[in-house]
């Protein structure tokens, strides 16, 4: 045999191999689909990658979202569709259509033979309910939520999908007239697509992880908490969030529907007459209708927060804390990062970006305020003095910064993760828990040198950006990224982030209440990784010290609302629930929280004129109780946390 005829036969025989290592047309309920087959470098494998499978029909303006009728021929896959709609970064416009709910899929095979009964993860994105996409902003030379490192390196299906967000996938009256949640019932949706379709395309339908960070981890939260996904979800992940998270669930929808429908000259007197209208109502101008400050703010940014999920009575049956039957069979990760509250404190008080510009006690006070509204004043002096007792031995200005952004860490992120652990825990059966807190520092060029990991700097690691783009990082970031990506695709395979064909660099013990166990994820990592009780005093201090205060309604228990006008962004409401974490209130293990409300509670009253600037400096019986200090265990916690 000569030698070209050696060459044409090696090719064929490549060819054989290669089409053996891929899913060609794939049948699903709607129709057959046709991805892309990807060579993994030259001695690599592949992967198979679907871009733009329907997974529900185009919804109706809203409504829920009814199954795709399906299609003829085969479904060419192979792009991303567009977001959802949605208003630009400026919010001087929107982007993105009402078709888009669409799903992609990355499937890693081997060199010789297609993959079989692979766990499959499930990717929920975030973006405070306003934005965000199945692929995620365009990152170098990809997109940020482009499933491949993970699938391929872990040997897992990857699913991303496209979800209602802002008023067109929150909107609620909080009556049947406008439910709400059509985002949720929308990721649900996907869910069960995935369940009934996966393994057409290799994965176990009974393996299925769902993760997500931010507001998507507080779906991933959710979605386990509904009774709506019983069987349809194995094991979770919460990225910085959970369904506790003070802006996981909006308590006054109809405020906010209203404030939308003044604005699009719909009635406000009647929800049955404002849904018909809103429904019929161009979605763009819904859509626009709807903007949150980013300067000037007079509240803290969480205030300004209107769209989210609801209590429906249906989808999320009660409040979320009451739900974690659902969840005793799911095998759980929840964690934040140890800034997660930088982004939203540099927005609060720019001066903590900046190195000239002092924090003062006044500002500090000032958004204690703004985060301690229905507690009044005796909330607002009790935190002030807990958050500033250390501020006696060193009152630098990176000091008093880093207490700025542990207070917001604390409140929208950590102290709401570690009762949601604890509730997870407490009602487990089968299913174990993890705990972690991701602390390698951003690099973010502009940011302070003490600043840690902000909000959403997990995702460019868990997505393998280091790998993806290599000339942007360094070798320990490529080290976070190989850590994080074991430990989340062991843990999707079996339930234990420990045990896979990955390695970890140490071994990540379960979470109970009794340990306060959690892994501190970074670029060195050992034995001393593992730690307990993050935080431990905050959480005391917010479960028992300032929750036992009395809840101040009425006047006084906020400061005024700004006026409204055309283009004014709807105000706060006055009285709405507030954005502190609450500890668990029922349960057979939990020791109730003293009443906040009710008839035999006599609200406190405010302790200087409500008019009045608050100022924190003069102290006096009425201030509120003195907060626990330290680790000590003289303030008993509900039994669920374990102190």
């Amino acid at each position: 045999m000569g030698r070209l005829e050696l060459v044409v036969l090696g090719l064929t025989c490549c060819s054989a191999v290669v089409s053996g290592a891929k899913l060609g047309s794939v049948y699903t309920e709607g129709g057959f689909v046709e991805g892309v087959n990807k060579k993994l470098g030259l001695f690599g494998g592949y992967v198979d990658i679907f871009k733009g499978i329907p997974y529900a029909a185009a919804p109706k303006v809203l409504e829920n979202a009814q199954r795709h009728p399906g299609w003829q021929g085969v479904l060419k896959a192979k792009g991303f569709k567009e977001r959802c709609l949605q208003a630009t970064i400026t919010q001087a416009s929107t982007h993105g259509g009402e078709d888009c709910l669409y799903l992609n899929i990355w499937v890693p095979q081997g060199k010789k033979e297609v993959s079989r009964d692979l766990p499959v993860m499930i990717w929920i994105y975030g973006g405070g309910f306003l934005i965000g996409a199945a692929n995620g902003v365009k990152f170098l030379n990809n997109y940020l939520y482009d499933g491949e490192e993970i699938a391929t390196r872990g040997n897992v299906i990857v699913v991303t999908f496209n979800y209602r967000v802002g008023p067109l996938g929150f909107l609620s009256t909080g009556d049947p007239n406008l439910p709400g949640n059509y985002g949720l019932r929308d990721q649900h949706m996907a869910i069960a697509w995935v369940k009934r379709n996966i393994a057409a395309f290799g994965g176990d339908p009974d393996n299925i992880t769902i993760f997500g960070e931010s507001a998507g981890a507080a779906s991933v939260s959710l979605q386990t908490l509904s009774p709506y996904n019983k069987g349809l979800i194995r094991r979770a992940i919460s990225q910085s969030g959970v369904a506790l998270s003070p802006w996981a669930i909006q308590k006054n929808p109809l405020l906010w529907a209203k404030r939308i429908a003044q604005k699009v000259g719909c009635p406000v007197d009647d929800t049955a007459q404002m849904a018909k209208c809103l429904k019929m109502t161009d979605p763009r101008a819904l859509t626009l209708a709807y903007k949150i400050p980013l300067t000037g703010l007079e509240y803290p940014i969480l205030q300004y927060l209107g769209f989210m999920p609801v209590i429906d009575g249906d989808f999320i049956p009660d409040d979320p804390v009451n739900l974690y039957a659902h969840a005793a069979d799911i095998d759980y990760i929840a964690g934040t990062n140890d800034m997660d509250g930088h982004l939203f404190a540099s927005i609060d008080m720019p001066a903590i970006q900046k190195h000239k510009q002092p924090v003062t006690d006044e500002d500090f006070f000032k958004l204690v305020r703004g985060l301690t509204i229905t507690k009044g004043l005796r909330g607002a002096n009790a935190t002030f003095d807990f958050y500033t007792a250390p501020w006696a031995k060193d009152s630098s200005q990176e000091v008093r910064k880093k207490t700025v952004v542990d207070l917001e860490t604390d409140i929208l992120f950590l102290m709401s993760t570690k009762i949601a652990l604890a509730q997870h825990r407490a009602n487990a059966k089968s299913a174990k828990t993890y705990s972690y807190l991701f602390s390698h520092p951003s690099r973010m060029p502009f940011y302070p040198s003490w600043v840690g990991a902000d909000h959403a700097d997990d995702l460019q690691y868990v997505f393998g950006k280091p790998f993806a783009t290599p000339l942007g990082y360094r070798a320990q970031d490529r080290t976070v990224s190989e850590t994080l990506i074991a430990y989340w695709t062991n843990f999707a395979r079996n339930g234990d982030p420990n045990m896979g064909p990955l390695a970890v660099p140490t071994r990540w013990h379960p979470y109970t209440p009794e340990s306060g166990d959690y892994l501190e994820i970074t670029k060195k990592m050992d034995n001393s990784s593992m730690k307990q009780h993050l935080r431990t005093s905050y959480l005391r201090y917010w479960t028992l010290t300032y929750w036992a205060l009395p809840t101040v309604n009425g006047e006084g228990a906020s400061p005024a609302p700004p006026t409204d006008g055309p283009d004014v962004t709807p105000a706060p409401p006055t009285d709405g629930p507030d954005v502190t974490p609450a500890p668990p209130t029922d349960g057979p293990d939990v020791t109730p929280a003293p009443p906040t409300d009710g008839p035999d509670v006599t609200p406190a009253p405010p302790t200087d004129d409500s008019k009045a600037s608050p100022m924190p400096f003069t102290h006096d019986p009425d201030a509120g109780p003195v907060p626990a200090t330290g680790d000590s265990e003289g303030a008993q916690m509900p039994v669920v946390i374990g102190f």
